[in-house]
């Protein structure tokens, strides 16, 4: 029995003796793995010190998209920043603020890439017209901002002509009203004339892409100006006249061909 038992340990013995290089090399291997974990992540922060501290951190590239008036030099101005400026102290909120500040900018977004790129994206104030001025035309923003920086030969269509507007007061009121408006209704709008009387100074004159003439005023007009496709709709496609949108809406046909040409005339010579 004694005998068994000693055979026994024996085994036991010689079990753990065999497994000592095992344990040995597993161990070493460990430590190797530690040591070179330890080694990468200081060759990381002595990169990232090299980085932070010289001009690898600095903006390399500056991207504006979505301007159309304002140029992206002007934008830059306002925003600060430069390809010396390091990416890691751009404030994004104050830039957008700074950008903001400028009549044409609606919206500004500062979108940081790292290592080393900026976008700007720009929303600008939507045009609601052109105004004549002297000979040239110049776009009208939402906010009542002529772009006298930008003088078209001819207006480009896309969007109503204001005329005889002398007061800054009823265009402003004339640009909050067309902003108002759906695209649909205000694509219909050729021109507009500035038409005030001693009684009422809000009187205005439309020429309409579809040939008719629209007698309104500013005051609620484009609330006013909702009914207009649903009365020409309901009318002879050879007729023509005069849609009246004030008080009430209603229409006046020209009771001549001379009247028509006359109104032509007149839209002409302004």
């Amino acid at each position: 029995m004694r005998k068994g038992r000693t055979e026994m340990n024996e085994k036991k013995i010689v079990s753990i003796e065999d497994r000592i290089p095992t344990l040995k090399q597993a161990r070493k291997k460990k430590e190797n793995r530690r040591l070179i974990f330890y080694i990468a992540i200081f060759f990381v922060l002595i990169a990232i010190i090299v980085y932070l501290q010289t001009p690898l951190s600095d903006i390399h590239t500056l991207h504006v998209t979505g301007n159309q008036y304002i140029s992206d030099d002007d934008i830059l101005a306002k925003s600060g920043l430069t390809t010396d400026t390091n990416i890691w102290s751009v404030n994004k909120a104050s830039i957008e603020q700074a950008i903001e500040k400028h009549p044409v900018v609606a919206d500004a977004e500062v979108d940081r890439q790292l290592p080393w790129t900026v976008h700007i994206r720009i929303t600008e104030y939507e045009r609601v017209g052109y105004v004549k001025q002297d000979e040239s035309f110049s776009p009208l923003l939402e906010n009542g901002v002529i772009l006298d920086s930008v003088k078209l030969k001819s207006p480009k269509g896309d969007a109503p002509t204001l005329f005889g507007f002398t007061e800054k007061a009823y265009l402003n009121r004339m640009t909050n009203e067309l902003k108002k408006l759906p695209d649909a209704i205000r694509g219909l709008i050729s021109e507009i004339y500035w038409n005030p009387t001693d009684g009422n100074k809000n009187k205005i004159m439309l020429y309409m892409n579809d040939g008719f003439v629209v007698d309104g005023v500013i005051r609620r007009f484009a609330d006013r100006m909702e009914a207009y496709p649903s009365i020409v709709s309901q009318l002879d496609s050879k007729t023509r006249g005069i849609v009246h949108i004030g008080v009430g809406a209603y229409f006046e046909a020209f009771e001549t061909d001379e009247e028509e040409v006359e109104a032509n005339a007149a839209n002409s010579e302004d």
